[in-house]
C-alpha cells in the first residue's frame, strides 16, 4: 500500500473513532512526533550565512528598503 492509500485509510479510521481519548492522544502524539522531525532536521546558519544576512539588512536599511511593522500588520490583515 503506497502513502496515500495509507492516509486516505487512516483519516477514513479516523473519522469513525468515537472516543475522545483516543483522538486526544493521537493529537498528542502527531504533534510530538512532528516537533522530534523538526528538531532532528534543524541545521543552525553558518556564520558567514548569518553575517551576509546582516550585511544585506543593513544595506536595505540604509537604502530604505523596509516596511514598517504597523504597515506589515495592515497588509497582513488584507490576506484573509
Amino acid at each position: 500500500m503506497d502513502l496515500e492509500a495509507r492516509k486516505i485509510s487512516f483519516v477514513q479510521e479516523f473519522l469513525r473513532l468515537q472516543n475522545e481519548e483516543i483522538v486526544s492522544g493521537l493529537e498528542k502524539l502527531l504533534r510530538k512526533r512532528k516537533a522530534e522531525l523538526t528538531e532532528e532536521n534543524f541545521k543552525p546558519m553558518a556564520m558567514e550565512q548569518y553575517n551576509a544576512e546582516i550585511d544585506q539588512a543593513m544595506k536595505d536599511s540604509k537604502n530604505g528598503r523596509m516596511i514598517k511593522a504597523t504597515n506589515l500588520k495592515a497588509k497582513i490583515r488584507k490576506w484573509s
